[in-house]
């Protein structure tokens, strides 16, 4: 059974719309909320995880480097002493998925 009441059609339409503002409202707060945090956290000092993973490979590299220069070292020295050098103690090394205290 179907009404003709209007009065009960137009409050209808008035929660509908009621309902559509209120949704819309909260989206824009969440948006506002969102780029205010934003803002707050950009202006911290904070790097973003490509950039951290990048100076990380840098000095990952540059270990590595230290490593291979030190035994070219080690071999040069050895060699001036005539094959008499003292054995050096090799500083332990991060392994590949550990945090770098360096960091």
């Amino acid at each position: 059974m179907q009404s003709d009441n209007r009065v009960f059609d137009d409050f209808v339409k008035f929660v509908n719309g009621a309902a559509g503002t209120v949704a819309g409202m909260a989206r824009e707060g969440e948006a506002a909320a969102r780029e205010r945090f934003k803002g707050f956290v950009g202006g911290m000092d904070f790097v973003a995880r490509d950039e951290f993973e990048a100076v990380k490979a840098m000095a990952a590299a540059a270990r590595d480097e230290n490593d291979a220069l030190r035994a070219r070292i080690e071999a040069l020295e050895a060699k001036l002493v005539g094959g008499v050098a003292a054995p050096t103690v090799k500083p332990a090394r991060a392994k590949k998925g550990d945090a770098d205290p360096a960091l």
